[in-house]
């Protein structure tokens, strides 16, 4: 198997891992019990949300790049 080296800027790495703060922070909320079931749900299925949509197009970003 050939592995591919690809290179990332920083705001490219800084916005990946904002989304995927985002996904972790959503689920969090979804099974945790601090905040009552209605706020819970809204909050993280809006961070799931927004992590899951702004993951898909920084990856192929990341991936259509060249070396």
């Amino acid at each position: 198997m050939k592995l591919k080296e690809r290179t990332v800027t920083i705001p490219e790495l800084m916005l990946i891992g904002g989304t995927r703060v985002a996904l972790g922070l959503g689920i969090g909320l979804l099974i945790r019990d601090k905040l009552n079931k209605d706020q819970r749900k809204a909050a993280g299925l809006a961070l799931l949300i927004v992590g899951a949509v702004t993951t898909i197009p920084l990856a192929i970003e990341v991936l259509s790049k060249k070396g």
